[in-house]
């Protein structure tokens, strides 16, 4: 379903900020297969996923999408694609319209969209049904601003919206880290349930530990714009937190003596 090949970006070419954020990536992803990626801050992690949404140019390599070579797609066209849900609770929606509204602009993704829909009182009744699957309460208040809402209850709409048609891929950064213990959990549960009913393609960027270890049946780590881990099938299921923030803690231990040798090469050479 998804395929990145060789992908490379560069941050500030040619100044004293550049960044390698993506050197080289490889990655394919079976259909119904979910993926989540962790990382140290700067591995290029929430890089790999707007690049795959389209949020920027590579510098080199392809993107495929079900066979399609999407590379060159702008963000607005591959959204009509793939859904997404951000880290921040209050993207992805509009805070003044209700709660009907933004679900209404979600059944017209990749379509002309208007507000026809509020004449049907068919469509009215599966947003009270779908949104009621959410055990929040929100089937009786389809008509309050979403703005009004909390974080937790936001956040599982946007989730909601994003997966209404059916996505090609769902990509999914950080969606619980702005969110309360309790939200966040929440959040998750209703993540892997969507998923996993809907079989969908699911890329998730995440910084714990734990859901690391409970969610998906892969899991990447990267670091510095590569893959350096990849653990799949009976491996994936065997893998727990101790063994991930093992394997972060020797990373950073060759990553302080590679940044010690170095130091040593310039007291010696330079």
């Amino acid at each position: 379903m998804l395929e990145v090949r060789a992908i490379r970006k560069t941050f500030n070419p040619g100044t004293p900020n550049e960044m390698r954020a993506l050197q080289g990536v490889n990655l394919t992803v079976n259909d119904g297969s979910f993926v989540v990626v962790i990382g140290t801050n700067g591995s290029g992690k929430s890089t790999l996923l707007n690049a795959i949404a389209g949020s920027f140019r590579i510098d080199a390599g392809a993107i495929l999408l079900a066979g399609r070579d999407v590379t060159g797609w702008p963000e607005h066209r591959r959204a009509k694609v793939i859904g997404r849900v951000f880290q921040n609770p209050f993207s992805g929606t509009a805070p003044s319209l209700s709660i009907a509204e933004n679900l209404a602009l979600a059944t017209r993704r990749g379509k002309r969209r208007g507000f026809g829909w509020l004449l049907r009182k068919r469509l009215l009744e599966k947003f009270r049904e779908r949104v009621s699957q959410l055990n929040m309460g929100l089937e009786d208040r389809l008509k309050d601003p979403i703005g009004s809402l909390s974080g937790g209850q936001r956040q599982a709409l946007t989730l909601l919206m994003a997966t209404w048609l059916r996505p090609e891929v769902l990509l999914l950064d950080e969606h619980t880290a702005a969110l309360d213990p309790k939200s966040a959990d929440q959040v998750i549960s209703l993540t892997d349930a969507i998923v996993s009913r809907e079989r969908l393609t699911t890329v998730m960027v995440t910084h714990s530990m734990q859901q690391a270890a409970q969610l998906g049946d892969r899991l990447i780590m990267m670091h510095r714009g590569r893959i350096i881990q990849d653990f799949q099938g009976a491996e994936k299921k065997r893998i727990r937190v101790d063994d991930l923030l093992a394997r972060f803690k020797e990373v950073r231990s060759a990553e302080l003596l590679d940044e010690s040798a170095a130091e040593m090469l310039r007291r010696v050479y330079v």
